[in-house]
């Protein structure tokens, strides 16, 4: 197969990312990435070319976060309502992880990248799973960036699912309800270890959460963008980071 997508980093080159102050970038950015079959259809494109689309805009958003300095790289890749478009899409929304990997894992290792999967392994495809297995097994020792894919992922399912581990703990005799702290939630969700994004980004123009880690963006700062998924790369998100860095944070207390 041709290769798709030219080297993720090139050498050499100078990107206005370094115009933004070090001192303030957001050490988790999740994103929505909203808009592949709009923007496909825009164009009097089939749908699918969207979505392949968006795969390039996942290289760029991934080169951009490196290059910045976040830690923690979140892409709403597929959610638990997904399941409900047409069979065809779906089946080439699956087959996206594997055909992206193939094409891109080699470089993310020798970048440093770590793979991540956020999400339920049940009614995934046996080649979907096989190929996150195998680029979460290869990079798990990189200490680099984070590229977590929440795949197959809810946050209702993902919270009402902990909650019935925490209640079996609690029946077992294993806690007490005294023991259920905010901590302990945290540490039953799917995104346990990878601490709350400090940043949530959405494209596509909808300003809605769309069931997307309800519990973890409590206290995020939100962006939105009008532009679709394929269109967006590393001067969309410099302003993000660029807008987040003018916010002042105050989880409830005072500045």
């Amino acid at each position: 197969m041709i290769k798709l997508f030219q080297s993720w980093w090139k050498k050499g080159e100078k990107h206005s990312a370094e115009v933004l102050p070090g001192d303030n970038i957001p050490e988790h950015v999740a994103i929505i990435m909203d808009g592949n079959g709009r923007w496909a259809r825009r164009l009097g494109l089939p749908r699918i070319i969207g979505h392949r689309n968006g795969m390039k805009a996942v290289k760029r958003a991934t080169i951009a976060a490196d290059e910045l300095g976040i830690r923690i790289l979140t892409l709403y890749a597929f959610s638990t309502e997904n399941w409900k478009r047409p069979k065809d899409e779906v089946d080439f929304l699956m087959s996206l992880p594997q055909e992206f990997l193939a094409l891109e894992l080699e470089e993310l290792i020798e970048k440093n990248v770590q793979v991540r999967m956020m999400g339920h392994t049940d009614n995934l495809p046996a080649h979907t799973i096989e190929a996150m297995e195998e680029a979460i097994s290869r990079t798990k020792h990189n200490t680099g960036l984070i590229l977590n894919f929440a795949l197959n992922y809810g946050s209702r399912r993902e919270i009402t699912e902990s909650m019935k581990v925490i209640a079996h703990q609690v029946r077992e005799g294993i806690l007490s309800p005294d023991d259920i702290t905010e901590e302990m939630v945290n540490s039953h969700l799917l995104s346990a270890g990878l601490g709350d994004p400090d940043l949530l980004i959405r494209t596509g123009g909808e300003l809605r959460l769309s069931n997307f880690m309800l519990w973890q963006v409590a206290y995020s700062e939100l962006w939105f963008t009008d532009l679709y998924w394929p269109e967006f790369g590393r001067e969309q998100l410099i302003e993000a980071v660029a807008e987040y860095q003018r916010r002042t944070r105050r989880y409830g207390g005072l500045s």
